[in-house]
């Protein structure tokens, strides 16, 4: 079912997907926002905005700031997204490996999974301090100007992918319009080398380079990438640093998943 039809579904909780667009108005670089901030984003009215924000304050996922006289979330934010977290075993496995490369790649090295449009960061491990590259959970990636967004839709079905694709085009046809021609390159890339690229497409700083996990996860395929700041390739290119030696490790991940897999 396409998102513009879900509205007319008389399964579909507009009350529900309402809150949830209230709250994803939040962004590291605005995590105070008013209801008026609120009802510009989301198109929604200022009356409903108050009775939304009000009741997601009251079940704690949204924190007044009497200060700032905004909105914040709230804690019971993390509580909502533990449960998935801690049921992906993967991440408390792929750790030591991860630390690994991000110290010997001097970048960061991450695992995202897929959410719409974009990738959402579950796990990541930073081998340098650089202030303004410092990817964390929950950190969302758009998926065409990403590495790691690239990889996810290259590994998917080609039915997935022409939906994925035609979604954007709708929504956000803005990404298509600026990375197209490195897509296609990703996607050629991913299909004769296993890996796709981003020589800063998402952060003007960062070059990075995607692997997908061989099998899926609780229905999906997770990505690890490897993102490494222009300033540590030291005149070499992210292939070069980090595409086989990502390979290696998602690999060796493989093999010790399949292991756990078989002892139970």
């Amino acid at each position: 079912m396409e998102d513009t039809d879900k509205h007319s579904d008389p399964r579909f909780a507009t009350t529900v997907a309402h809150g949830m667009s209230v709250l994803q108005c939040f962004r590291m670089t605005e995590p105070a926002l008013s209801n008026k901030e609120l009802a510009e984003r989301t198109g929604l009215s200022k009356a409903t905005i108050s009775r939304l924000t009000y009741t997601l304050a009251l079940k704690g996922l949204l924190l007044y700031d009497v200060q700032l006289r905004r909105y914040r979330l709230g804690a019971g934010i993390l509580s909502l997204a533990h449960p998935m977290l801690s049921g992906i075993r993967l991440r408390q496995m792929a750790r030591p490996y991860m630390r690994a490369l991000a110290d010997r790649c001097e970048g960061s090295v991450s695992l995202g999974l897929n959410d719409k449009l974009h990738m959402v960061y579950i796990e990541t491990s930073r081998g340098h301090e650089v202030i303004g590259y410092r990817p964390d959970i929950g950190a969302r990636l758009p998926l065409l100007a990403s590495a790691m967004g690239r990889a996810w839709l290259a590994n998917v079905s080609t039915e997935t992918r022409e939906r994925v694709l035609a979604q954007i085009r709708r929504e956000d046809a803005s990404q298509l319009q600026t990375h197209g021609a490195a897509w296609e390159r990703a996607l050629h890339d991913w299909n004769s080398k296993g890996y796709c690229l981003s020589f800063g497409d998402w952060q003007a700083d960062v070059h990075a380079v995607a692997v997908v996990l061989r099998d899926s996860v609780n229905g999906d395929y997770l990505v690890f990438n490897c993102g490494v700041p222009v300033s540590r390739l030291k005149n070499r290119t992210i292939e070069e640093v980090a595409a086989g030696p990502l390979l290696a490790m998602v690999d060796e991940i493989n093999e010790c998943r399949q292991q756990d897999v078989q002892n139970g």
